[in-house]
Protein backbone atom coordinates (compact mmCIF):
# COMPACT_ATOMS: atom_id res chain seq x y z
CA UNK A 1 0.00 0.00 0.00
CA UNK A 2 2.82 2.35 0.87
CA UNK A 3 4.61 1.71 -2.44
CA UNK A 4 1.34 2.13 -4.34
CA UNK A 5 0.77 5.47 -2.62
CA UNK A 6 4.29 6.61 -3.47
CA UNK A 7 3.82 5.63 -7.13
CA UNK A 8 0.57 7.59 -7.30
CA UNK A 9 2.24 10.66 -5.80
CA UNK A 10 5.09 10.44 -8.29
CA UNK A 11 2.65 10.07 -11.17
CA UNK A 12 0.73 13.13 -9.98
CA UNK A 13 3.98 15.11 -9.65
CA UNK A 14 4.95 14.15 -13.20
CA UNK A 15 1.50 15.08 -14.48
CA UNK A 16 1.63 18.49 -12.79
CA UNK A 17 5.17 19.13 -14.03
CA UNK A 18 4.22 18.39 -17.64
CA UNK A 19 1.12 20.58 -17.44
CA UNK A 20 3.06 23.39 -15.76
CA UNK A 21 5.78 23.36 -18.43
CA UNK A 22 3.14 23.32 -21.17
CA UNK A 23 1.25 26.29 -19.74
CA UNK A 24 4.48 28.25 -19.36
CA UNK A 25 5.44 27.61 -22.99
CA UNK A 26 1.93 28.37 -24.27
CA UNK A 27 1.77 31.61 -22.27
CA UNK A 28 5.15 32.75 -23.59
CA UNK A 29 4.92 31.70 -27.24
CA UNK A 30 1.26 30.98 -27.96
CA UNK A 31 -0.53 27.64 -28.08
CA UNK A 32 -0.16 27.07 -31.83
CA UNK A 33 3.58 27.81 -31.86
CA UNK A 34 4.51 25.10 -29.34
CA UNK A 35 4.79 21.43 -30.29
CA UNK A 36 4.12 18.44 -28.06
CA UNK A 37 7.71 17.33 -28.66
CA UNK A 38 9.03 20.62 -27.29
CA UNK A 39 6.86 20.26 -24.19
CA UNK A 40 8.06 16.71 -23.57
CA UNK A 41 11.70 17.76 -23.94
CA UNK A 42 11.29 20.75 -21.63
CA UNK A 43 9.51 18.59 -19.03
CA UNK A 44 12.20 15.91 -19.22
CA UNK A 45 9.91 13.10 -20.33
CA UNK A 46 9.51 10.99 -23.45
CA UNK A 47 6.80 12.00 -25.88
CA UNK A 48 5.00 8.69 -25.30
CA UNK A 49 5.01 9.41 -21.55
CA UNK A 50 3.39 12.79 -22.15
CA UNK A 51 0.64 11.16 -24.20
CA UNK A 52 0.05 8.63 -21.41
CA UNK A 53 -0.92 11.56 -19.18
CA UNK A 54 -2.46 13.87 -21.79
CA UNK A 55 -3.88 12.03 -24.85
CA UNK A 56 -4.12 15.22 -26.94
CA UNK A 57 -2.40 18.60 -26.99
CA UNK A 58 -5.55 20.46 -25.93
CA UNK A 59 -5.81 18.28 -22.81
CA UNK A 60 -2.68 20.03 -21.53
CA UNK A 61 -4.78 23.19 -21.13
CA UNK A 62 -8.36 21.96 -20.80
CA UNK A 63 -7.67 19.15 -18.30
CA UNK A 64 -9.31 19.93 -14.97
CA UNK A 65 -10.96 23.13 -16.19
CA UNK A 66 -14.40 21.77 -15.23
CA UNK A 67 -15.56 20.28 -11.95
CA UNK A 68 -17.18 16.85 -12.24
CA UNK A 69 -20.59 18.18 -11.24
CA UNK A 70 -22.41 15.02 -12.35
CA UNK A 71 -20.39 13.04 -9.78
CA UNK A 72 -21.14 15.62 -7.09
CA UNK A 73 -24.84 15.02 -7.77
CA UNK A 74 -24.67 11.22 -7.94
CA UNK A 75 -22.55 10.96 -4.77
CA UNK A 76 -24.68 13.31 -2.68
CA UNK A 77 -25.86 12.27 0.76
CA UNK A 78 -29.21 10.49 1.17
CA UNK A 79 -32.11 12.97 1.03
CA UNK A 80 -29.77 15.79 -0.04
CA UNK A 81 -31.05 17.54 -3.15
CA UNK A 82 -28.80 17.98 -6.20
CA UNK A 83 -28.86 21.77 -5.77
CA UNK A 84 -27.90 21.52 -2.11
CA UNK A 85 -25.02 19.17 -2.94
CA UNK A 86 -23.70 21.57 -5.58
CA UNK A 87 -24.18 24.61 -3.35
CA UNK A 88 -22.22 22.86 -0.60
CA UNK A 89 -19.41 21.97 -3.01
CA UNK A 90 -18.96 25.51 -4.31
CA UNK A 91 -19.22 27.10 -0.87
CA UNK A 92 -16.44 24.72 0.23
CA UNK A 93 -14.40 25.83 -2.78
CA UNK A 94 -14.89 29.46 -1.75
CA UNK A 95 -13.89 28.70 1.84
CA UNK A 96 -10.80 26.61 1.11
CA UNK A 97 -9.59 28.33 -2.03
CA UNK A 98 -9.64 27.08 -5.63
CA UNK A 99 -6.21 25.44 -5.55
CA UNK A 100 -3.48 26.78 -7.83
CA UNK A 101 -4.89 30.18 -8.79
CA UNK A 102 -1.92 31.09 -10.99
CA UNK A 103 -2.31 27.91 -13.01
CA UNK A 104 -6.04 28.45 -13.47
CA UNK A 105 -5.58 32.06 -14.56
CA UNK A 106 -2.96 30.93 -17.07
CA UNK A 107 -5.41 28.33 -18.41
CA UNK A 108 -8.15 30.94 -18.76
CA UNK A 109 -5.88 33.39 -20.60
CA UNK A 110 -4.51 30.76 -22.98
CA UNK A 111 -7.99 29.40 -23.78
CA UNK A 112 -9.39 32.90 -24.37
CA UNK A 113 -6.56 33.64 -26.83
CA UNK A 114 -6.87 30.37 -28.79
CA UNK A 115 -9.94 29.65 -30.97
CA UNK A 116 -9.33 25.89 -31.12
CA UNK A 117 -9.25 25.75 -27.32
CA UNK A 118 -12.42 27.84 -27.08
CA UNK A 119 -14.09 25.28 -29.34
CA UNK A 120 -12.73 22.48 -27.18
CA UNK A 121 -14.02 24.20 -24.06
CA UNK A 122 -17.45 24.45 -25.66
CA UNK A 123 -17.40 20.72 -26.46
CA UNK A 124 -16.28 19.95 -22.92
CA UNK A 125 -19.08 22.10 -21.51
CA UNK A 126 -21.62 20.27 -23.65
CA UNK A 127 -20.34 16.94 -22.38
CA UNK A 128 -20.51 18.18 -18.79
CA UNK A 129 -24.10 19.30 -19.35
CA UNK A 130 -25.14 15.95 -20.84
CA UNK A 131 -23.53 14.04 -17.95
CA UNK A 132 -25.32 16.25 -15.43
CA UNK A 133 -28.64 15.73 -17.24
CA UNK A 134 -28.14 11.97 -16.97
CA UNK A 135 -27.43 12.32 -13.24
CA UNK A 136 -30.57 14.45 -12.77
CA UNK A 137 -32.88 12.29 -14.87
CA UNK A 138 -36.04 11.26 -13.07
CA UNK A 139 -38.41 8.82 -14.82
CA UNK A 140 -41.35 10.86 -13.55
CA UNK A 141 -39.94 14.14 -14.83
CA UNK A 142 -38.74 13.09 -18.25
CA UNK A 143 -35.57 13.65 -20.24
CA UNK A 144 -36.37 17.20 -21.35
CA UNK A 145 -36.85 18.36 -17.77
CA UNK A 146 -33.44 16.95 -16.81
CA UNK A 147 -31.78 18.65 -19.78
CA UNK A 148 -33.36 21.99 -18.91
CA UNK A 149 -32.25 21.71 -15.30
CA UNK A 150 -28.72 20.78 -16.36
CA UNK A 151 -28.56 23.74 -18.76
CA UNK A 152 -29.65 26.17 -16.06
CA UNK A 153 -27.24 24.79 -13.48
CA UNK A 154 -24.19 24.75 -15.76
CA UNK A 155 -24.96 28.27 -17.04
CA UNK A 156 -25.20 29.58 -13.47
CA UNK A 157 -21.95 27.90 -12.42
CA UNK A 158 -20.11 29.17 -15.50
CA UNK A 159 -21.34 32.72 -14.85
CA UNK A 160 -20.19 32.87 -11.22
CA UNK A 161 -16.84 31.24 -12.08
CA UNK A 162 -16.24 33.79 -14.85
CA UNK A 163 -16.95 36.62 -12.38
CA UNK A 164 -14.48 35.09 -9.91
CA UNK A 165 -11.68 34.85 -12.49
CA UNK A 166 -12.38 38.36 -13.79
CA UNK A 167 -11.96 39.72 -10.26
CA UNK A 168 -8.68 37.89 -9.79
CA UNK A 169 -7.41 39.03 -13.19
CA UNK A 170 -8.26 42.64 -12.32
CA UNK A 171 -6.20 42.46 -9.12
CA UNK A 172 -8.79 41.65 -6.45
CA UNK A 173 -7.05 39.81 -3.57
CA UNK A 174 -7.87 36.10 -3.38
CA UNK A 175 -9.53 36.39 0.04
CA UNK A 176 -11.88 39.12 -1.18
CA UNK A 177 -12.58 37.36 -4.49
CA UNK A 178 -13.40 34.17 -2.58
CA UNK A 179 -15.77 36.05 -0.25
CA UNK A 180 -17.59 37.56 -3.22
CA UNK A 181 -17.67 34.16 -4.93
CA UNK A 182 -19.39 32.67 -1.86
CA UNK A 183 -22.06 35.38 -2.12
CA UNK A 184 -22.48 34.64 -5.82
CA UNK A 185 -22.88 30.92 -5.04
CA UNK A 186 -25.69 31.66 -2.58
CA UNK A 187 -27.43 33.98 -5.03
CA UNK A 188 -27.08 31.56 -7.96
CA UNK A 189 -28.42 28.55 -6.08
CA UNK A 190 -31.21 30.57 -4.46
CA UNK A 191 -32.33 31.59 -7.96
CA UNK A 192 -32.03 28.02 -9.23
CA UNK A 193 -34.09 26.78 -6.29
CA UNK A 194 -36.76 29.47 -6.38
CA UNK A 195 -36.81 30.34 -10.06
CA UNK A 196 -36.22 33.82 -11.45
CA UNK A 197 -39.82 34.78 -10.72
CA UNK A 198 -39.34 33.77 -7.10
CA UNK A 199 -36.91 36.68 -6.65
CA UNK A 200 -39.31 39.37 -7.88
CA UNK A 201 -40.86 41.63 -5.27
Amino acid sequence: MMMAGLRERKKEETRRRIAGVALELFARRGYDAVTVGEIAEAAGVAKVTLFNYFPTKDCLVLDGIHDDIASIVTRRRPRQTPLDALREHYLATAAHGPGDVGRMLAQVRIIAATPVLMAGLHQSSMGQRHELAAALRDPAGGETAARLMAAQITAAITTIQEAFFQRLASGTPLEEASRLFAGDVELAFDQLRDGIGGNES
